[in-house]
């Protein structure tokens, strides 16, 4: 049976309900003091700011920190449906070094999403606009719901 489709402002009421519900139980996005400024229906914008037990021998902000912002943006885009979705495959290139002190944005936007996986590419930033890395994720749902037993009717 198909599901019934949801008007833009229950998908977007959706969206916002299932990344509070994600964020309240991810310890590792709140320990990197990952903040959600924006999500929608298969896109989402998160900022993290450079700490200094982020930075590497080089003092630069480290490689795996910048991956994990942007692998929280995709988790939180591709979940934004309320359907369990991991990453199935990932890829970061690395363009510029990012700083202690600068706050880094990482916006993650759905190009596909058909039957059980998706595709969604992420661009990391740094507050003047230069592109820190570029992260491509693909999805695969797997069974149940990020809020569990909400009902179609419920979602808004």
């Amino acid at each position: 049976m198909t599901e019934p489709q949801l008007d833009a402002n229950e998908a977007q009421a959706l969206a916002e309900a299932t990344a509070a519900a994600m964020y309240a139980r991810d310890a590792a996005a709140q320990a990197l003091a990952i903040r959600i400024v924006r999500i929608q229906p298969g896109a989402a914008l998160l900022t993290m700011t450079v700490r200094p037990d982020m930075v590497n021998g080089h003092h630069i902000c480290h490689g795996g920190m910048i991956f994990a912002l942007a692998d929280t943006a995709f988790a939180y885009a591709c979940n934004s449906h309320n359907r369990n979705t991991v990453a199935a495959a990932c890829h970061i290139d690395f363009l510029a070094p990012a700083r202690q002190g600068e706050t880094l944005e990482a916006e993650a936007i759905e190009r596909s999403a058909a039957g059980r996986t998706g595709v969604y590419d992420i661009t990391v930033r740094n507050a003047a606009g230069t592109t820190i890395a570029l992260f491509r994720g693909k999805s695969y749902r797997i069974a149940g719901e990020v809020i569990g037993g909400l009902q179609q009717s419920d979602r808004i």
